[in-house]
């Protein structure tokens, strides 16, 4: 028999409890629940597997796998994909240097909370880059090191996340996330037993999260805001009184602060970098970071993707509880990649040729696109956003069909609410490959864009 087979299915009825195997059981539509559009199901799955795996979605790569399944691009155009964010710059030497010295560090098991040379130059960083003079950032209390920023984004919910508070009448809680996002946070949801709460990020709104539209029963329930700044696939950057509305929200309503900021470090004026969570707190004087928290990467400020490395810093009474569910789940940065890091948050030279990089493909690449597509520079981070003169499946499709050239469809990267899905009709476009290609592939979309 099969077991463990899986599939993708539309909106459909499934029995919200494990029915009994052997006789055709009789299922009352009380017993039933409604799984979301293309959800995974999980076919003949064991009783003790987790029901909330059932609600995850396709990721967005797999739906654009399927989406270009059978089309057979030009055979003289050599394929060039824009459809993930995967830096593609040098790794900085400094940081291969210290790999290299630090071979024999793979003979030892790493510690989970981490270098103490490491915390303290993740602490001297922070503190540098975004000012934290009124409140010190405690490399003991205030910081640990993470394998990049998904395993942290996901397990923060896991720890923090509460099914059993009595406030919540029975109810489940809720994780406030804009809309579109990075799907992680859906998923940490989900699997945490919360339910999701999207908040559209439209160009309307400068495609902030308004966080005044929320309502107080929503906050009430709510445990876990995700923001992301600079946003993925936006490039939107938090303002200083979006962070303090955030902040004094947190206070009143008592939840946690998780603020995406992996792609801090690529933006376009050197003077005025993206500002950040712990920034704000320390502004406003929030004692020992309460219910902030940030996490960082030197996957794309370093390009760095497949050392997974970076951090989470922030409120130093939640870091006790989350370095122990951190032992217990096993999220142990090698001892290798930790020693490697700190090189890599000691030195700005390769971050600022890093962003000079991103400008020139920036400036290239708009001069192209511009005049035949809606599109604009971002604040910052490495995503174009335009819109589409078709559906956005559609152009996407064509695109790869006629130039060989991969996007990502826009309604793949959020979910349709009351207010429509906010990335329906537009792509992401990520300027990762070198200079000359970006220019080749703004070349090949705007010849198709001219063909329509």
């Amino acid at each position: 028999s099969r077991r463990m087979g899986y599939q993708t299915i539309p909106h459909m009825l499934v029995p919200s409890k494990r029915l009994s195997t052997g006789k055709t059981p009789t299922v009352r539509l009380e017993d039933m629940r409604v799984l979301p559009y293309n959800c995974v199901f999980i076919e003949d799955t064991h009783r003790y597997m987790n029901p909330e795996l059932a609600s995850l979605q396709p990721y967005p790569f797999q739906k654009l796998a399927e989406l270009i399944a059978g089309v057979t691009p030009p055979a003289d155009k050599s394929v060039i994909r824009l459809s993930v964010g995967e830096p593609q710059h040098a790794a900085p030497a400094v940081v291969l240097e210290a790999i290299s010295a630090q071979l024999g560090s793979l003979s030892s098991y790493p510690s989970t909370k981490g270098l103490v040379e490491l915390r303290v130059a993740i602490a001297l960083w922070a503190t540098r880059r975004y000012g934290l003079a009124r409140i010190k950032l405690d490399p003991e209390r205030h910081v640990l090191p993470a394998c990049g920023t998904r395993e942290a984004l996901f397990s923060i919910a896991q720890t923090v996340i509460d099914t059993q508070s009595k406030k919540l009448q029975g109810r489940r809680p809720i994780v406030i996330m804009p809309n579109p996002f990075y799907q992680i946070y859906e998923g940490a949801a989900l699997l945490a037993g919360a339910e999701p709460y999207f908040l559209n990020t439209v160009a309307e709104h400068h495609y902030r999260m308004d966080f005044a539209s929320v309502p107080p029963e929503i906050w009430q329930r709510t445990q876990l805001v995700y923001v992301c700044s600079p946003g993925n696939p936006t490039g939107a950057v938090t303002s200083h009184a979006d962070y303090a509305e955030l902040i004094a929200l947190a206070q009143r309503y008592d939840f946690v602060i998780a603020s995406d900021e992996c792609y801090s470090e690529i933006y376009f004026d050197d003077a005025h970098p993206p500002i950040g969570l712990l920034q704000v707190a320390n502004d406003v004087g929030i004692e020992d970071y309460q219910r902030c928290l940030v996490f960082h990467s030197l996957s794309k400020r370093s390009n760095l993707p497949g050392l997974r490395s970076g951090f989470i810093a922030g409120d130093g009474v939640l870091m006790g509880p989350y370095l122990q569910y951190r032992t217990y789940h096993g999220c142990t940065v090698s001892s290798l990649a930790q020693a490697a890091s700190i090189p890599a948050w000691n030195d700005e030279i390769h971050v600022r040729e890093n962003r000079r990089m991103y400008r020139a493909k920036f400036e290239a690449v708009l001069d192209i696109l511009a005049p035949v597509l809606d599109v604009q520079k971002p604040d910052a981070g490495f995503y174009l956003w335009p819109r589409t003169p078709k559906d956005d499946e559609t152009f996407t499709r064509e695109l790869f069909a006629c130039e060989h050239v991969l996007v990502l469809p826009g309604s793949y990267l959020s979910r349709a609410t009351s207010a429509g899905n906010p990335g329906a009709g537009r792509v992401r476009m990520a300027l990762v490959a070198p200079l000359a290609q970006c220019v080749d592939a703004a070349q090949r979309i705007r010849h198709y864009v001219e063909s329509l």
